[in-house]
């Protein structure tokens, strides 16, 4: 007697198999999940704990969204890479803008790189080893940090706020440069204007009431614009952007992502004499880095 088996037998005996062949394994579970590392309950960091007797350097990388959105759940496939390297990782939330405009999503960032090296010894963390990431609000957000003069406060009642911000060097893609708007239109046209970043991270509610109010909204515009901030002496700095060149900017996301923001800060570090790569397809490349992994891994001292 012959025995049959029907293709839907078949597949049902095939398909979980096949199915478990596509599907990429789920990156480990953070060593510390969603911890608050400051009084806002915004403010949490999953962290990933490298294996290693002595202290490890740190990846902290911090996520994007025009300080409007996005969550630090989106970098954890990233996790296992830098574990494999030796390399403790770290992904953070922040105030986002709608909670509190500018100062909050970019000093709950630095205080978080404070909090981080407060734990250096308990987390078995090389607080001379910190490099940032980011993308586009978080790419801004890591350049301002990079740049900007150590927040350290010496005699501060709280302990963190004594913790050194600088960090060893940052690896960013589609970042802004500047946030002030006379800047970015000159560089790159009204499409960037267009967007919601612009003035969401003032605190105002259309571009007309941030140009009606910019007297008012300036001292934030420049304080937080990273290119206002580079000067001799700042830390490497490695940018990656998209290649369409188009002048003037086309709409608002490719304004708030222009590849010339990268143009513009890559010559003011060549004329302050930072280390600078700027990498962007068929216009712009490094002699010495192909990738933002490659340069931070090399950063760091890991090979």
């Amino acid at each position: 007697m012959r025995h049959t088996i029907s293709l839907a037998v078949v597949l049902l005996i095939l398909l979980p198999a096949v199915t478990h062949a596509q599907k990429k394994p789920a990156p480990p579970e953070p060593t510390l999940a969603d911890h608050q590392y400051s009084e806002h309950k915004s403010c949490t960091l999953d962290f990933w704990k490298a294996e290693g007797d002595t202290p490890r350097p740190l990846h902290v990388h911090i996520h994007g969204g025009g300080w409007t959105g996005g969550d630090k759940k989106g970098a954890a496939a990233q996790a296992p890479f830098w574990l494999s390297k030796g390399v403790s990782f770290a992904s953070i939330n922040y105030r986002l803008t709608g909670e509190a405009p500018l100062p909050a999503p970019v000093h709950d960032a630095a205080y978080c790189i404070q909090y981080i090296r407060s734990k250096a010894k308990e987390w078995n963390i090389d607080p001379d080893r910190i490099v940032l990431s980011g993308g586009s609000a978080g790419a801004c957000t890591s350049m301002w940090i990079l740049c900007h003069d150590d927040l350290a406060d010496p005699s501060a009642k709280d302990p963190v706020k004594r913790q050194l911000t600088r960090v060893t060097a940052a690896a960013v893609a589609g970042g802004q440069v500047s946030i002030d708007p006379p800047q970015a239109k000159e560089w790159l046209g009204d499409g960037v204007l267009q967007h919601r970043m612009i003035w969401t991270s003032v605190g105002a509610k259309s571009m007309e009431e941030a140009w009606a109010k910019y007297e008012e909204y300036k001292p934030l515009y420049k304080e937080f614009t990273p290119y206002n901030h580079m000067s001799q002496g700042d830390p490497p700095l490695l940018m990656t952007y998209g290649s369409d060149m188009t002048l003037p900017s086309k709409n608002a996301g490719h304004g708030i992502h222009h590849p010339v923001y990268g143009v513009k800060m890559k010559e003011k570090a060549d004329k302050v004499g930072v280390e600078c790569h700027l990498l962007i397809n068929g216009v712009s490349k490094s002699e010495k880095y192909t990738s933002a992994n490659e340069f931070l891994l090399d950063k760091l001292g890991v090979k």
